[in-house]
């Protein structure tokens, strides 16, 4: 979709060319530890070329993300927390790896091969995000990676059988890579010895303005995704695939966040976006563009492409002061935006929705790749 291609007209260049930069690297710094006396690493990537990354051991957590406005200014992007015990007590997912199953499973059960799994009900009357030690709030295994084209971490996590309720010892594998032309990757895998239901994505906020610079509800959005999935009060998918058009969820030609948030006819979503989109694509597993976000006051763009077959908009509808950042700075409502790359909610409850079904010698991948990037300021 055209829309979401930048023109090179309107394409700056970071500060330094590729050929003069620095070559990328990873370093690993202590993170405090967990309220069970666990040390907790931070690594930061840096790409050599403008951008650097912090991954935490801690929930596999996207703790910062810096890149340069139009004028070559770098301020953090991603939403965050100061110390690993807050996000062990409040975290409201701030970059944090979901899983086993992220976002929402009907009744907190599902049906596999005959058996029922009961998971916690943690967001009643639903299961949501893995439960309640979900896979952002574990310890992850770290290796860095380092190339001459980027620089990055591999996490890995073991989730044993029966951990909170899902069947089947998963290995879980997280790598993230920043690489020198400024892109993002997020590779998702796992393996199982039982069959189970697998549904990975990381659960960041954007800010392209500044993580402590208030609402993002100026920021433009638009996305490749003509169809949405209807929920009902308790935010269940209906079943029904419904077109977005004529709703406050097209954003197929762009749209500031703020300018329909209070438009929705259903109650449940009055306080904003918190919604799964279809992502457009002609092949299943494809990696196709589904997203793109501006800021236009610092001119910092952010394009998304997934293999996932669908993204949830989620606009931080928490109320303002629930959640502070470093130095104790107050997120107010809408801080950020959430496009979470994902299979559909509730799949494992829905015959019809793609299958989340992992079996013993298949493997779970999932793909998501953020590319950042500035325009021109008007009349330059």
């Amino acid at each position: 979709m055209k829309n979401l291609c930048v023109s090179a007209l309107v394409l700056l260049a970071f500060a330094a060319p590729l050929a003069a930069a620095g070559a990328p690297t990873v370093e690993k710094k202590p993170f405090g530890q967990t309220k069970a006396g666990v040390p907790v690493s931070l690594y930061t990537l840096d790409n050599g070329t403008g951008m650097r990354a912090g991954i935490l051991t801690l929930g596999a957590i996207i703790y910062f993300v810096e890149a340069p406005d139009r004028d070559g200014r770098l301020a953090n992007v991603t939403l965050n927390r100061e110390t690993a015990a807050e996000y062990e007590e409040k975290s409201f997912g701030f970059g944090s790896l979901i899983g086993r199953y992220a976002n929402r499973i009907a009744k907190g059960r599902f049906t596999l091969d005959g058996h029922e799994y009961p998971l916690a009900v943690n967001a009643a009357p639903n299961h949501i995000h893995g439960g309640l030690r979900g896979f952002d709030k574990r310890i992850w295994a770290a290796e860095p990676l380092q190339d001459g084209e980027s620089a990055g971490v591999r996490l890995t996590y073991l989730s044993v059988d029966g951990e909170e309720g899902y069947p089947g010892n998963l290995r879980c594998v997280v790598t993230y890579r920043l690489t020198r032309n400024q892109q993002f990757w997020m590779e998702f895998t796992a393996t199982t010895d039982k069959p189970t239901v697998v549904n990975l994505c990381n659960h960041a906020y954007w800010n392209l303005a500044g993580a402590e610079s208030g609402d993002v509800l100026g920021q433009i959005l638009t996305t490749k995704a003509d169809q949405y999935l209807p929920a009902d009060a308790s935010l269940i998918p209906t079943g029904e695939i419904l077109p977005v058009a004529g709703t406050p969820l097209d954003f197929s030609t762009p749209h500031t966040i703020g300018e329909r948030i209070g438009d929705f006819s259903e109650p449940q979503f009055k306080g904003g976006y918190d919604h799964c989109l279809v992502v457009e694509r002609t092949r299943a597993g494809d990696r196709v563009p589904c997203a793109r976000l501006e800021d236009p006051k610092s001119g910092r763009f952010m394009e998304v492409s997934t293999t996932a077959p669908g993204m949830q908009l989620y606009s931080g509808n928490f109320p303002a002061g629930a959640i502070t950042g470093p130095g104790g700075y107050p997120y107010p409502a809408h801080p950020g935006l959430a496009i979470e790359t994902q299979a559909f909610p509730d799949s494992p409850n829905q015959p019809k929705f793609p299958s989340v079904v992992l079996r013993p010698g298949a493997t779970y991948r999932s793909v998501t790749v953020l590319r950042f990037g500035v325009t021109a300021a008007p009349g330059r």
